[in-house]
């Protein structure tokens, strides 16, 4: 195995956790690009697709800055 200096066995993060991981934020990034295309809101959209922030910046999109529908 390789050995990283500072990091001991107790940090190992399982594979499942990084798996739940990765399905949470590919969920909602794909809700959030949806909405922003849906919207015509090119900026969030770039910014969305751009950063990887495990779901909180496409959340923070849906819940406070889409358009409302009318």
């Amino acid at each position: 195995m390789f050995n990283f200096p500072g990091l001991s066995n107790s940090t190992f993060v399982p594979p499942w956790l990084i798996s739940l991981l990765v399905l949470w934020d590919v969920f909602w990034k794909a809700v959030g690009l949806w909405y922003t295309i849906k919207n015509n809101q090119r900026n969030w959209f770039v910014a969305i697709f751009i950063l990887s922030s495990v779901g909180i910046l496409p959340i923070l999109y849906l819940k406070f800055f889409q358009q409302k529908q009318k």
